[in-house]
């Protein structure tokens, strides 16, 4: 009898010691920046994959810490720039993103009214978004 609770507690020992680890699984997709000026002078939607074209968001001081170099073989990224603007604030929003089997679609809530760009005029800003697609798959705008 003795060994039978013997064996059964070294089998209990030992399915209790799982040589797996459970993975942490990341969120589909994360905001890395909302800024209410520095974008580009015109409204565009950019969709980034390339290394070549992520090494652009590294030299942003921002941005370096929140990206790593490897995350151009993983991920994809989304510049959304406003445009000129006297709006004292950002106001694209990301509604939602959804991933299906093939593709990931991204739905924008955009109520940014544009303006001129006018050098001249101190009040103009250009607000824009950058977010980060934990996935590979191609992206669609909704």
């Amino acid at each position: 009898m003795r060994n039978f609770f013997a064996i059964l507690a070294v089998l209990l020992f030992l399915t209790s010691c799982s040589s797996t680890k459970p993975t942490a699984s990341k969120p589909l997709y994360e905001i890395l920046a909302v800024n209410n000026d520095g974008g580009a002078g015109i409204k565009f939607y950019e969709v980034l994959t390339e290394p070549k074209e992520v090494l652009m968001l590294l030299g942003d001081e921002t941005l370096s810490q929140k990206i790593k170099t490897d995350d151009a073989k993983t991920s994809s990224f989304l510049v959304l720039n406003s445009g000129p603007t006297k709006e004292p604030y950002n106001r694209i929003k990301i509604e939602k993103i959804i991933e299906t089997e093939t593709e990931i679609l991204v739905y924008i809530k955009d109520t940014q009214k544009n303006t001129e760009a006018d050098p001249s005029n101190e009040n103009i800003v250009q607000p824009y978004t950058v977010v980060k697609i934990n996935s590979k798959k191609p992206i669609v705008f909704k």
